[in-house]
């Protein structure tokens, strides 16, 4: 269970800091007006707390496999004390059994190269279970693209993320496209974004 928000708790993901607004930048276009987002894979909490405050007439789920991920998410919810935002939830994507039955949107940043390729297609899986037709799906992350040059910073990520976990590593956004496809979603935008990043938005279809 979470803890009970005491500030020992917070953990601190430096790259939330540099990447939190021109994400929020990108969420305003993709968002819908009201409802549930559903974050997987909130780690720190950082991002969610920020998400809420930014868009207060949705409802923010975050959501982390990693007990010590819960524990800091619920000490930055208590710190914020935002009405919109709700206590944290246990979620493996890589699951076939989700602690939610619906949402309106579902985000997830950073999971996809450092978590083994099942849990992306579990994230897929999932999020078809719980979207309405026509509902976002948002990923951020690095990504290698056909026919642009990877940059040398992100395949320097990419072999340390391999030589930490040979199931790690930065995912291709055609193998993305199609297991998207294979789920029931379409592909509907790339936003590039700061930092060799990019925001990938699929839709139920």
């Amino acid at each position: 269970m979470p803890g009970d928000g005491a500030v020992a708790d917070k953990r601190h993901a430096p790259a939330t800091l540099r990447n939190r607004d021109a994400i929020t930048a990108v969420l305003a276009d993709w968002l819908p007006a009201s409802g549930t987002v559903l974050e997987v894979a909130s780690g720190s909490g950082e991002h969610a707390v920020h998400f809420a405050a930014a868009f207060p007439q949705l409802a923010w789920q975050p959501s982390d496999p990693d007990p010590a991920g819960l524990t800091s998410i619920a000490a930055y919810r208590a710190e914020a004390a935002l009405a919109n935002i709700a206590a944290p939830v246990a979620l493996d994507a890589a699951s076939a059994r989700w602690p939610l039955d619906s949402a309106a949107a579902i985000l997830c940043i950073n999971m996809v190269h450092i978590s083994p390729w099942e849990a992306t297609l579990g994230l897929f899986a999932g999020a078809a279970r719980l979207l309405a037709p026509g509902a976002p799906l948002i990923l951020y992350g690095p990504y290698v693209e056909p026919g642009v040059p990877t940059a040398e910073s992100n395949s320097a990520f990419d072999a340390s993320l391999r030589s930490r976990n040979r199931a790690w590593g930065l995912r291709h956004t055609d193998e993305l496209k199609a297991a998207a496809t294979d789920a029931g979603f379409a592909f509907a935008e790339r936003r590039a974004m700061p930092a060799n990043n990019l925001m990938l938005l699929f839709r139920r279809t």
